[in-house]
């Protein structure tokens, strides 16, 4: 499969698309907070595109199709709707329910899946290649964290804290 073919890239971003309406659905999510993940998820692809360019760089990691030290523009379309917005949503969620636990433990988790899902890739596919010893690994948690924490405070800022969604539907 040519992960690099414009009908592939554009079946990414649409099926990102769906997956973030579906989760938008299911979380229960006022269009409010929707707009505030969507809009949350926008600094996620610049933000990735730089902590790719720099992986490049220092060796940490790379995506081999590409020559530029950047995936495709529209990976990270669908980066910033699945792993920005969507599972926005979802430690939107989660804190609603557990407060500044539930932050911490929703953004060690999104961390560690994260590198879980790229270590995985790079095993099994040629999409991404890591250097050598732990160091590409825990850059590549800070990467997901950090991506992960900036969509929550931007939701924050954007639709309220997750508890004002409680405080609001009480009459």
């Amino acid at each position: 499969m040519n992960f690099l073919d414009p009908k592939i890239l554009a079946l990414g971003i649409i099926s990102t698309a769906i997956m973030f309406a579906v989760i938008a659905f299911f979380t229960r999510a006022t269009l409010q907070r929707i707009a505030g993940a969507l809009v949350g998820a926008l600094p996620i692809i610049p933000l990735v595109m730089f902590y790719d360019s720099l992986a490049a760089r220092l060796g940490w990691w790379h995506y081999p199709s590409v020559t530029t030290g950047r995936a495709p523009f529209a990976w990270y379309i669908a980066a910033a709707l699945f792993y920005g917005a969507a599972l926005g949503l979802v430690g939107w969620r989660v804190i609603r329910r557990w407060g500044t636990r539930g932050l911490v433990v929703f953004l060690v988790m999104f961390a560690f899946f994260g590198v879980t899902r790229d270590y995985l890739y790079s095993l099994t596919t040629s999409l991404i290649v890591f250097g050598p010893g732990p160091l590409p690994l825990i850059a590549d948690l800070f990467a997901y964290a950090s991506a992960g924490a900036l969509v929550q405070l931007l939701m924050v800022w954007i639709a309220g804290s997750p508890r004002s969604d409680i405080l609001a539907r009480k009459p």
